[in-house]
């Protein structure tokens, strides 16, 4: 038995509360856990998986130092550089979508801890809320864009301009957030940092093995992918998959898991069967509502059994990714791999307040349309 796996899930608190929840739900609808496994989206699993090897990869080569030392020297105050990691999330999740766009920020930053002080878990949090505004804009930034993006018809270029207004007015407010909340004092170097050690032959071997990835997600063939990049790793750095937060992968599974069970519930089947006559600001909160509950992907797949996918429905769930932790599967990301549990509950103190705004604001500017 892998016995630092099995402390880590006992500290894992967030998923020890998504057991207790699923138990609850199970003992309210009927009992049927051979339908669980069908319930798990093991495409995402799969993804996840390679994800998290290949970017343990690059952090245990040492070239995140390499790199986190050059921005120190780059950026003197602590609001440029906070503003520098913001947007470069925002446009990585444009075309790399949000969830690879935080496995690349988010090691970076912690490294940048390393080096200088910075307040990493604000700046995470920023992050994890950039990757949801950035990926708002283009049908590939998140799931739930190729999801209505596929539904609607609409070309490439048509569906970034649907989306823009939101997207600019979300990302504006939090550049001007980040302004605010990040000072423009000098940054402050430790002392006794030494030359960082860097291993070239595992970070190209890591992009070799990325590319591979990704194509073979391309060809639908993600297992096959995974199986080139585990084997990779256990030939080149066998630490890099003993390294990995596997339990991650238990907290999606369950959370899979209870967004099942929770469909289920007959008052939840019975609100879905009216969703179709609801008004526009019933359907605008019933969208944002849902995926605060239940993740905004899961959300856009049951909504479109109802309704069309229009810009409302696209702006709606998208909205939704912001507020509480499930809202986005990118905020329990950007947490999770932040490793500090002061952080679950100092991330609602800004992802809330950006919720209610994006919900006034958004539906303003559909009104406006």
């Amino acid at each position: 038995m892998n016995l630092p796996f099995m402390r880590a899930l006992k500290r894992d608190r967030f998923f020890q509360l998504l057991i207790i929840v699923g138990i609850g739900l199970s003992l309210c609808v009927p009992f049927t856990p051979h339908t669980w496994p069908g319930a798990i989206d093991w495409h995402t699993i799969i993804t996840l998986s390679g994800l998290m090897l290949l970017t343990k990869g690059v952090e245990l080569s040492g070239y995140f130092d390499v790199v986190g030392r050059k921005m120190t020297r780059r950026f003197a105050s602590e609001r440029r550089m906070a503003m520098f990691m913001v947007v470069a999330a925002a446009v990585l999740s444009t075309f790399l979508t949000n969830d690879v766009a935080l496995f690349i920020v988010v090691p970076l930053t912690i490294t940048l801890k390393k080096l200088c002080a910075i307040p990493v878990n604000r700046l995470i949090i920023f992050e994890a809320l950039a990757v949801n505004a950035g990926s708002l804009l283009t049908p590939i930034g998140n799931p739930q864009n190729i999801l209505i993006w596929g539904r609607s018809g609409l070309s490439f270029a048509a569906f970034i301009g649907q989306m823009a207004p939101l997207a600019a007015v979300m990302m504006l407010t939090l550049l001007i957030l980040c302004w605010c909340c990040f000072p423009n004092k000098p940054l402050e170097y430790h002392t006794g940092t030494q030359t960082p050690v860097w291993q070239p032959r595992l970070v190209w071997s890591c992009l070799g093995l990325y590319i591979v990835f990704l194509t073979a997600l391309e060809l639908k063939q993600e297992l096959v992918g995974l199986a080139i990049v585990a084997a990779g790793f256990l030939l080149l750095a066998r630490r890099v998959v003993v390294s990995v937060d596997w339990t991650l992968l238990l907290v999606f599974m369950a959370m899979f898991i209870d967004v099942h069970l929770l469909t289920q519930l007959p008052a939840l089947q019975g609100l879905l069967n009216h969703v179709g006559t609801l008004s526009e600001p019933g359907l605008w909160f019933t969208a944002i509502g849902l995926s605060q509950f239940i993740s905004n992907v899961p959300s856009t797949i049951l909504l479109l059994n109802y309704v069309p996918p229009t810009v409302l429905l696209a702006w709606a769930v998208n909205v939704g990714g912001f507020g509480l932790l499930p809202g986005s599967l990118a905020n329990l990301i950007a947490l999770r791999m932040a490793n500090d549990r002061r952080i679950w509950w100092r991330f609602h103190l800004y992802s809330l307040p950006m919720l209610l705004w994006a919900a006034l604001v958004g539906y303003g500017l559909l009104q406006l349309r």
